[in-house]
């Protein structure tokens, strides 16, 4: 089954914001961020139920190199991408962010 991949407007903040922490430490590691990150989404894509539940039907998969976790959901053919995190990120606070962008 093919699946279209949609991102919820904040996460192009979240990706952004990281790529300038990136870029700023070393010039060109913010580009590897975001070709790592779209890399991860494409994955998600061709497989979405291959990564683990993290609460109700949101996923996550966490980002080779960098400690960053997508979290999405599969809802029919289409998966939404609600946030991009740092995994040192407060679980707490990583939650109710997703819960409020799950409710839009």
């Amino acid at each position: 089954m093919k699946y279209n991949l949609h991102f919820y407007p904040k996460v192009e903040d979240d990706a952004v914001s990281a790529f300038s922490w990136y870029e700023e430490k070393a010039k060109g590691l913010g580009e590897e961020f975001l070709r790592t990150f779209y890399a991860s989404c494409s994955k998600i894509q061709r497989n979405p139920f291959l990564y683990a539940k993290v609460s109700d039907e949101q996923r996550r998969k966490l980002l080779k190199r960098f400690p960053y976790a997508v979290y999405y959901r599969v809802i029919d053919k289409d998966i939404i991408i609600f946030g991009l995190f740092h995994c040192a990120r407060n679980p707490a606070t990583i939650e109710d962010t997703l819960r409020d962008r799950n409710k839009n």
